[in-house]
């Protein structure tokens, strides 16, 4: 039997009044997910073995992240094709805030030299919050005559190919920031790579390579033994790192290489989730204790918003691209 008009009418408001009550109630679920965020533990995944700079920096932010959040933070180590492998898992895992990767500067140079990763480290991640930043040092083998970076660059200069730099690998942040250097100046040094810092730094000390351009704690043994010396930053000022040494810039106008450590998310965690996490790193990274650990690791805090950190992040991309095939830099 049809309704009566006024049924009809009475039937169509209430429906509406149904689906209205179900549409708040649906827009309130990310609101209130927002706001009970985190309910669980957090995993932060550092995509290379323990023991290296982004496993001790996220183990440090992870662990005051996680008594600042009230919930555990753990720290999953998942190695492999250079970092590729763990970030991989970490761009497919649910977009909820729960999953973290930890990167550094090695992030934007692989992008730079790995056209077929298994991820897009633009599309893939979002950059959540820095953690720290560093200058490199400009070490050279304890009887290369030179003891300023204006030396460095004349010896260079009055002798192209002759002298040798090393690194720890084809595309490492090493080879890049060396050849930055040498654009710079428009110099030519040699290029040797090796499977690792550690063989670098003993050929450094032995004296089979002239120069090798690296991080504080990877130079601390060769620098201690005497048999290398360190000669500059990499930073355009002076670094609190290395305060008694002059920036490479002073010989080398427009030089700066500085490495940088930071947290990531899977695309598309809500941008609340985000904020938190940000406001939270910035806190504990510029915390007294965490100063004073940064310095002890070679790196002083980096704090940016996520507007910021992203910027940085997607722009430093094409840029490393473009110093790679100016210089020939390869993976392959």
């Amino acid at each position: 039997m049809p309704l009566h008009p006024s049924s009809s009418r009475r039937a169509a408001a209430g429906l509406l009044a149904v689906l209205a009550v179900s549409a708040l109630a649906g827009a309130a679920q990310p609101a209130l997910a927002q706001d009970s965020w985190p309910s669980r533990a957090l995993t932060i995944v550092v995509p290379y073995p323990p023991g290296g700079s982004n496993d001790v920096f996220a183990r440090a932010v992870g662990k005051r992240l996680g008594d600042a959040l009230g919930q555990p933070v753990v720290i999953d180590n998942k190695p492999g094709a250079g970092g590729s492998l763990g970030t991989a898992l970490v761009a497919k895992a649910p977009a909820d805030g729960y999953t973290l990767v930890a990167v550094s500067s090695s992030y934007v140079t692989n992008a730079a030299v790995q056209p077929k990763l298994p991820f897009d480290p633009v599309k893939s991640l979002v950059p959540v919050a820095p953690m720290a930043r560093g200058a490199f040092l400009v070490a050279v083998r304890q009887d290369l005559p030179v003891k300023t970076p204006a030396e460095l660059v004349a010896l260079a200069k009055a002798q192209p190919g002759k002298l040798n730099y090393a690194s720890s690998g084809p595309g490492s942040t090493n080879q890049f920031a060396t050849e930055l250097l040498k654009a710079s100046t428009g110099t030519f040094i040699t290029h040797i790579p090796y499977r690792g810092m550690a063989p670098a730094t003993n050929d450094l000390m032995g004296g089979a390579v002239d120069i090798l351009i690296a991080s504080s704690p990877s130079l601390q043994a060769a620098l201690k033994s005497g048999k290398a010396r360190a000669i500059a930053v990499t930073s355009p000022q002076q670094s609190p790192i290395a305060p008694d040494l002059p920036p490479m810039a002073s010989a080398a106008p427009g030089f700066n290489f500085e490495i940088w450590w930071g947290l990531l998310a899977p695309a598309g965690v809500p941008d609340p989730v985000l904020q938190r996490i940000n406001a939270e790193v910035a806190r504990i990274v510029n915390s007294a204790d965490m100063k004073a650990f940064f310095l002890r690791e070679g790196a002083e805090p980096f704090s940016a918003s996520v507007a910021q950190f992203g910027q940085q992040v997607r722009s430093e991309i094409p840029y490393w691209q473009k110093i790679a095939r100016q210089a020939g830099i390869s993976q392959e």
